[in-house]
C-alpha cells in the first residue's frame, strides 16, 4: 500500500507514457506493440481519475483503431505491389506522367497489408501511450509545474491536450440531455443536433477558464529593469546560437567535433541560465505543491528503463524489433521484459482519490 489515495505528479505520468511511447517507435514487432498498448490501458484503468479527463481514453482507443484501419486501407489503394503472395488482384488505375511514382491500386500482396498493419500498430500505440498521459495527468496540475519562463508555451500545450477530455465530457452531457429530451431525429439532423451543443459546450468552458486565469492574473510579470531584459535575451540568443551549431556539426561529419557535443552542452547550459532569468520577471505563488515521493519516482524509472529498453531491443535484436513481413514475429525475454515492465504503476502508485469518489457515487 503506497500511502493514501492522491493523485500522482503530472509529470511522472508524462515522463512514464514518453517512456512507452519511444519503446514503441522504435519498433515494428505486432506483439510488443500490442504489449505496449495492453499495459498503457491497464495502467489506465487502474490508476484514472473521475474527473472528466479521466474518461477521455476510449477517444484515444478509437483514433488509434482508426489510425491502423487508415494505414492498412492507404497500403491497399496507394502500396499495391507484384512482388510477394497476391491476395487481391486490383485493376492498376493509370496516372498522369506528373504523377510518377505512385500507383493506384493494383496487386494487394499478403506483405504489403502485413508491412502496413504493423506500420499503423506503432502509430497507434504512440497515439494510446498520449492518451494514457492525457487520461492521468491533471492538466491544471501540469499547467501549475510548468516553470515560470514557459507560461505562454506551457499554457498553449495544456490547452492542446485538453481538447479531447473536453469534448468526451461535453459529449456525454449533451447525450444525456438529449436522451432525457427524446426526439425522432435521424441522420444528418441528429448528427447536427449533437455536434452543435458539443462544440458550443466547449467553446463556453475554454472562455471561462481563459477569464477565470485572467482574473487571477495568471502569467502576470513582475517588474523588470532594460538591463535585466537585454541580459535575458542575449542568454537565449546565444542558447539557441549555441544549439544550432552544435545539432548541425553532429548531423554533418565533416565538421569539427569540437562544434558538436561541447556546443550542444554550452547552448544547452546557456539555455537554462536565460530561462531562470526570465522566470524571475513572473511573480506567483503555489498552493500546496504536488510532492514527490516515492511512486513518483517509480513511475518515471519505469518509463526511462522501457525506452532505454526498447532502444537496446531496437540496436541489438533487429530480427525480434524489425520482423519481416515474411516471417512469424516473436518476443524474445527482454523484449517481453519491454512490453510488460509498462504496467508497474498500476501496482506501484496509489490510487486517485477522485476515483474512489467516483466509484461510492456509482455503487
Amino acid at each position: 500500500m503506497w500511502g493514501l489515495p492522491r493523485d500522482l505528479h503530472p509529470i511522472a505520468w508524462w515522463t512514464w507514457a514518453i517512456g512507452l511511447a519511444t519503446a514503441a517507435s522504435l519498433t515494428t514487432n505486432p506483439l510488443l506493440l500490442l504489449l505496449i498498448m495492453g499495459s498503457a490501458t491497464v495502467v489506465v484503468m487502474a490508476r484514472r481519475s473521475g474527473h472528466p479527463y479521466g474518461r477521455s481514453f476510449r477517444l484515444y482507443v478509437l483514433l488509434a483503431l482508426i489510425t491502423v484501419v487508415m494505414r492498412v486501407v492507404f497500403r491497399l489503394v496507394f502500396g499495391g505491389q507484384e512482388i510477394g503472395h497476391v491476395l487481391l488482384d486490383l485493376p492498376e488505375i493509370p496516372l498522369p506522367s506528373w504523377a510518377a511514382g505512385v500507383r493506384l491500386l493494383g496487386p494487394v500482396t499478403s506483405e504489403a497489408l502485413l508491412a502496413g498493419l504493423y506500420d499503423g500498430l506503432r502509430l497507434g500505440a504512440i497515439i494510446l501511450c498520449v492518451g494514457a498521459a492525457n487520461s492521468l495527468a491533471n492538466p491544471k496540475r501540469l499547467l501549475a509545474s510548468v516553470p515560470p519562463a514557459l507560461y505562454e508555451i506551457g499554457t498553449a500545450l495544456v490547452v492542446a491536450v485538453t481538447i479531447f477530455p473536453q469534448l468526451a465530457d461535453s459529449a456525454r452531457r449533451v447525450r444525456a440531455a438529449q436522451a432525457l429530451r427524446g426526439g425522432a431525429t435521424k441522420g444528418v439532423g441528429r448528427l447536427r443536433r449533437f455536434l452543435v451543443p458539443v462544440l458550443e459546450d466547449a467553446l463556453e468552458r475554454s472562455l471561462a477558464l481563459a477569464a477565470g486565469m485572467d482574473t487571477r492574473g495568471y502569467g502576470r510579470s513582475g517588474g523588470a529593469s532594460p538591463g535585466e531584459r537585454r541580459l535575458t535575451g542575449a542568454l537565449l540568443l546565444l542558447a539557441l546560437t549555441g544549439i544550432c551549431v552544435g545539432t548541425y556539426a553532429w548531423l554533418d561529419p565533416t565538421a569539427p567535433r569540437v562544434l558538436a557535443l561541447p556546443m550542444l552542452g554550452v547552448g544547452a547550459v546557456v539555455a537554462v541560465l536565460g530561462l531562470v532569468s526570465a522566470g524571475r520577471r513572473v511573480q506567483r505563488t503555489r498552493y500546496r505543491p504536488d510532492p514527490w515521493r516515492t511512486p513518483e519516482l517509480v513511475t518515471v524509472g519505469t518509463g526511462l528503463v522501457v525506452a532505454v529498453l526498447g532502444w537496446y531491443v531496437g540496436h541489438t535484436q533487429v530480427v525480434v524489433a524489425y520482423p519481416g513481413v515474411d516471417a512469424m514475429p516473436y518476443l524474445s525475454p527482454l523484449a517481453l521484459v519491454v512490453g510488460v515492465l509498462g504496467t508497474a504503476p498500476a501496482v506501484a502508485t496509489p490510487v486517485p482519490a477522485t476515483a474512489l469518489a467516483g466509484r461510492e457515487v456509482t455503487a
